[in-house]
């Protein structure tokens, strides 16, 4: 059934129409009279019926406080027929100078704080009126500048939008959740918005890179900074959506880290229990204590005392900005209801030119209703001058006719108005200085009407009027920015091995892949216990709050964080419990240090390259593949580099060949296979036969210690002459006696 049916008395419906036509009603109902606000004044229903009964009750910036419960009782009463305390919660909004940028109300009593701004006193205790700011949207009111519409009983009439004379709709802002629509509007500065309009009054061609010279972005009544970039800025200004990301204001006093303004609408408290909570669990070591020192003369000071001057703050901020409400992104949605009563987002530009239109429009009717009104006065004044001027024959005939009216307009042919202002006239006005007062009030208004019919007229004088006005009014009510729009890094937390002790720790690996860490560098790995069948194979001095990487013999790299690495005390635990290496593959060394330490990595199949330590990490379980080791290799011990200009590459087969040469003839690379570091035949690798077995980076004045055996050969740079060759060549054999090689170390010179 989809057409109307009456039957008898009843009128038949779909349950689909009726439900589409309900909905859709309530839905402008909500957009249209309660969540969005209007263009023109900026203000929505509830909080422009609140603003106008108290301009009825005479609640200007001048009378006396009047309890905010007479005045709710008003709105309630007389055009706002909903709850009460919803009602009072828009008032309470509109009068606290932390969520309203230019307040509206001007509250006495508890009306909340930053901290809470939903902790104020009931509307029976709080008094209230008008702020002087509320002036440019009444001013014009009673001019004839707005249309009227009966309250919800028909009793009274309220104006269906205030006649702004500056957009409170951006200085304001406001936020709001309809029926399928949302608003977001951020507060702005007065004196950047007024003179954005005069250049568009100025230049209506004007681009919104013009008017970005004036609204450099929002401006929220709490201070902090504002940290968007000046592209994302443009961004929401040239589309009407978009985000502004805020950020605390901090400064440090002997010592401590003072925290004096906060985003706009971040709770203090909540702040302080985020922070608190941190330290609580252990994820801020560097702070020892948190105070709040906010009072009624700093409203925000919320001090960080960190564990000593060391701690770099800057750093600290970065991890609280990027874990706490002490950086917040806010939504900006520029929707409202527009001069043709529909909702729709506008951009800046497109907003301000509307603005101005309903601004023109406002003005007009302003003239135009003073001018009427002029009009009227001269037309009776013109009549009172007549009488003046015949005031004996006016006398007679209010004396002697029984219809005096109608005598005086047929006598002297005036109108109704003119003929009842003369029969109105006192005695005492009938003397002869009566005569010259008209005379002079119908020069003043004649003048008066000559220059508001030349500004109706005139688009420029109109132009300059309305530029004029919004000039004063900014010198009255403006103020300078309050938030900062400054460029600066994005806030990055710390990571979890940045928030623990920097101790000295020394890493110990077995041949069988067992990890272990022990406290400072005084170690002796060898003097360790190990598993049976165990040993040795490597031992670096690092920090506890570095990553070790850890080399499997197929040259997959896999990053574990030293503070997690078990006690030197017990015999530590296998890698496989915390990596997933391939099938068959064995560990055959770690690497320690920070992102940018170099290390030759070389395969026994005689490949090797320089990689960075920055390249080999990951989080990956299954590691990462960093050095591509040919069939039959195994990858060697990573060689810590130190002067990349200077060293040199001491490279041993297992044969006991010998090749030196610079270190600078190895290329960088993040991965692969490497150049060839030592010719060693392709077969002889597969088989086994021979390998590269050591590769080692040494400087002029260490020593080399070679090991066969019981036997060692000390060789320094002098000895070292002999075996100097060109990268991807034999090397010479050792002398007699080392033609194995079982161990090469590396004694650091003076």
């Amino acid at each position: 059934m989809t057409e109307n049916m009456i039957d008898g008395d009843f009128e038949k419906i779909s349950l689909a129409d009726y439900t589409e036509s309900a909905y859709l009603n309530y839905a402008m109902y909500v957009i249209n009279d309660r969540a969005l606000p209007h263009i023109g004044d900026g203000l929505k229903p509830v909080q422009r019926r609140i603003v106008y009964a108290m301009s009825e009750l005479r609640l200007g910036a001048d009378a006396k406080y009047v309890k905010s419960a007479r005045t709710i009782g008003d709105v309630l009463g007389k055009f706002h027929p909903h709850g009460d305390s919803a009602c009072y919660e828009a008032m309470v909004l509109m009068a606290q100078s932390f969520s309203y940028r230019y307040p509206l109300v001007d509250g006495q009593g508890n009306w909340g704080s930053p901290d809470d701004p939903k902790s104020y006193a009931a509307m029976r205790y709080t008094e209230s009126k008008l702020t002087g700011y509320s002036e440019v949207l009444l001013g014009e009111l009673k001019q004839g500048t707005v249309d009227w519409t009966p309250n919800f009983d028909g009793t009274l009439a309220e104006p269906l939008n205030l006649p702004a004379r500056v957009p409170n709709i951006l200085l304001n802002g406001g936020s709001g959740i309809a029926v399928g629509m949302a608003t977001d509007i951020l507060p702005h500065n007065l004196n950047e918005v007024v003179s954005a309009c005069i250049r568009l009054l100025d230049n209506p061609r004007s681009t919104l890179n013009d008017i970005m010279e004036h609204v450099q972005g929002p401006d929220f009544p709490t201070g902090a900074e504002i940290i968007s970039s000046s592209e994302d800025i443009r961004q929401l200004y040239e589309t009407g959506r978009g985000a502004v990301r805020a950020r605390a204001v901090y400064s440090r006093e002997d010592g401590d880290i003072v925290i004096t303004a906060l985003p706009f609408q971040v709770s203090g408290t909540k702040i302080l229990e985020q922070i608190a909570g941190q330290m609580q669990a252990k994820k801020l070591p560097m702070v020892v204590d948190l105070r709040d020192e906010s009072d009624h003369e700093c409203p925000t000071r919320i001090v960080v005392v960190p564990k000593s001057n060391r701690v770099d703050a800057d750093q600290l901020m970065a991890h609280l900005f990027a874990t706490t409400d002490l950086e917040r992104t806010h939504r900006v949605n520029f929707n409202m209801i527009g001069i043709d009563g529909k909702p729709r987002v506008r951009p800046l530009l497109e907003l301000l030119n509307e603005w101005l239109k309903f601004r023109t429009d406002t003005v007009l009717r302003r003239l135009q209703f003073r001018l009427d009104k002029i009009l009227s006065r001269l037309h009776i004044l013109d009549g009172l001058m007549i009488a003046y001027l015949n005031i004996d024959e006016v006398i007679k005939i209010v004396r002697t006719e029984d219809k005096p009216k109608q005598a005086l307009i047929k006598k002297f042919n005036l109108s109704d108005l003119q003929a009842d202002a003369i029969l109105d006239l006192r005695l005492r006005q009938l003397a002869r200085l009566e005569e010259t007062r008209i005379a002079g009030e119908q020069d003043e208004l004649n003048a008066e009407r000559v220059d508001l019919e030349k500004t109706i007229k005139s688009k420029a004088r109109l132009k300059t009027l309305i530029k004029k006005e919004l000039m004063e009014d900014a010198e009255t009510y403006g103020d300078d920015r309050v938030c900062e729009i400054v460029v600066r890094d994005d806030a990055q937390a710390f990571a979890e091995k940045d928030l623990i002790s920097t101790e000295s720790v020394t890493v110990v690996l077995s041949q069988k892949g067992w990890i272990r860490a022990a406290k400072g560098h005084e170690v002796n790995p060898e003097d360790l216990s190990y598993r049976s069948g165990d040993g040795f194979l490597q031992a670096l001095p690092g920090r506890s709050n570095q990553d070790a990487i850890f080399f499997d013999s197929t040259g997959r790299a896999y990053t574990g964080a030293m503070h997690t690495l078990p006690s030197a005390r017990g015999q530590g635990e296998p890698l496989t419990g915390r990596f997933n290496p391939p099938d068959g593959a064995f560990y055959t060394g770690v690497v320690l240090g920070e992102k940018d330490t170099r290390f030759v990595l070389s395969s026994d199949a005689g490949y090797g390259f320089i990689g960075r330590l920055e390249d080999m990490v990951t989080k990956n379980k299954a590691g990462k593949s960093v050095l591509s080791v040919p069939k039959g290799g195994v990858v060697n011990q990573p060689a810590l580099l130190v002067d990349e200009k200077h060293d040199y590459i001491a490279a041993f087969s297992n044969e006991g060949r010998l090749l030196i040469f610079p270190v600078a003839d190895l290329p960088s690379l993040g991965r692969g296979k490497g150049v060839k570091i030592m010719n060693i035949p392709k077969a002889r690798v597969e088989s086994r036969e021979e390998f590269m077995a050591y590769v080692r980076v040494f400087s002029e004045v260490d020593t080399l210690v070679v090991q066969s055996g019981k036997r060692t050969l000390n060789l320094k740079i002098d000895d070292l002459e002999h075996y100097r060759g060109e990268r991807a060549r034999r090397g010479l054999k050792l002398p007699r006696g080392f033609q194995k090689v079982d161990g090469v170390l590396v004694e650091k010179g003076d």
